[in-house]
């Protein structure tokens, strides 16, 4: 009896270790079982640079390219310059087959071996920002929201910036244009195929 209770005596004065184990540590933002109730931002690294693609070789400035997709789907456009973001710079001209300043991906277009003289043609002026749209105003709640969803949506308005500019660009083209014999009702007529057609076998 009196060596059990020595025992205990020791064990009682023996040194107590305490385990800590990393497990009880708060846990941070997403990681873990549990998600916190606010949205937490993840630190991201440094925004990575995108060069603009590279174009085409059969992709040059007045090159006359015909339009894959879009509402002008089918129409022929002369190929200006390409933009810092990577987009061709195409006009109709406007007064010809009513195509106007616009911006086209390079992947729904094809390259034809026509070429048009950019003599006179000032474009250093046009780049991505004239095509950016005005930021929309406010929205509305409550009754206003519900009658403006009702109403026709608003026609977009062109700015006296890009009519002008569309209007120093068409003058020199469609000049440049008229002193080639037939390649204004080249420009003005449509492509399509035909049933018995095979687009792979032409050559543009």
């Amino acid at each position: 009896m009196a060596r059990g209770q020595k025992v205990l005596k020791l064990r009682a004065a023996a040194k107590k270790i305490t385990l800590k184990y990393e497990t009880t540590a708060a846990v941070e933002g997403a990681v873990g079982k549990y998600y916190p109730a606010d949205d937490v931002v993840a630190k991201k690294g440094p925004t990575p640079v995108r060069n603009a693609p590279k174009v085409r070789a059969s992709i040059t400035p007045g090159t006359v390219l015909i339009l894959l997709a879009g509402r002008f789907r089918g129409k022929r456009v002369v190929c200006l310059k390409q933009l810092t973001s990577g987009l061709l710079l195409v006009s109709g001209p406007y007064s010809m087959n009513g195509v106007p300043l616009r911006r086209v991906n390079q992947k729904y277009v094809i390259a034809t071996s026509t070429k048009v003289p950019l003599t006179g043609v000032d474009t250093s002026k046009i780049d991505d920002a004239m095509f950016k749209r005005e930021a929309a105003s406010g929205k509305k709640d409550g009754e206003d929201a519900l009658f403006e969803a009702g109403a026709a949506p608003k026609p977009t308005v062109t700015s006296a910036e890009r009519k002008a500019a569309q209007t120093a660009v068409d003058t020199k083209l469609k000049a440049n244009i008229d002193k080639i014999e037939m390649l204004g009702a080249y420009m003005t007529a449509k492509f399509t195929l035909s049933k018995a057609d095979k687009p792979h076998m032409m050559k543009f």
